[in-house]
């Protein structure tokens, strides 16, 4: 009778055991796909090392403040050496969109404009509702969580930042979890409880400009 009650309990701990075990098969599938998804989105290696070579070239020639064709060759040289090996490390987050010259047209032409624009009116708006708030004295203070579609840790971090110099608002903590990202926000005048819009309100413009650009 013992053993038949042992082996119960075996069979029973075995089944429900199971659940658990289908739970971790299908967030390890999960977490694959969006990782194929992820590496989908790069860009291919080659643009990776062009990207980096014009942005370090372009470092080079405003530290050393020489134009000379003698000094740009040799800047050339080095940070092309310098990009073979720096290659993921400042590109890996960009979009995979459109070739290469879009890609900078785009970005030095439209998307970095852009971002200044919509930085100063975000700056502009938020220091008018903090003085406001402060003169008033009507500030209901509290961290808030929000969603976010970015998952590149650059767009992330980007986005992050720039809520944090927005006034009156100040990212504490990223949480990322099977392609969900989230951030944990202070703000200083909560208006609303609902996730989606206190999202719209803080994010603003600035996430659909970094979707332009990182995945």
């Amino acid at each position: 009778m013992s053993k038949t009650i042992i082996n119960f309990d075996v069979q029973t701990y075995r089944m429900s055991r199971v659940p658990f075990y289908l739970k971790e098969r299908l967030e390890a599938m999960n977490e694959r796909v969006l990782r194929s998804r992820f590496e989908a989105s790069k860009l291919p290696p080659w643009e990776r090392v062009v990207l980096t070579w014009l942005l370090l070239l372009a470092f080079w020639a405003v530290i050393t403040a020489n134009t000379e064709p003698s000094n740009l060759v040799l800047g050339s040289v080095v940070t092309l050496v310098i990009a073979l090996f720096m290659r993921d490390l400042i590109t890996e987050d960009i979009r995979r969109s459109g070739n290469i010259v879009e890609k900078i047209l785009y970005f030095t032409l439209i998307y970095l404009p852009q971002y200044l624009v919509i930085m100063a009116f975000r700056l502009l708006e938020s220091n008018v509702k903090v003085a406001k708030n402060v003169i008033l004295m009507d500030i209901r203070p509290g961290i808030v969580k929000i969603k976010t579609d970015l998952n590149s840790d650059t767009g992330v971090t980007i986005l992050a930042n720039s809520i944090t110099l927005t006034p009156g608002t100040l990212t504490l903590d990223v949480k990322k979890k099977l392609g969900e990202t989230y951030l944990y926000v202070h703000w200083i005048d909560v208006e609303t409880l609902d996730r989606e819009k206190a999202g719209e309100k803080i994010k603003g413009d600035i996430e659909e400009w970094l979707k332009k650009v990182f995945w």
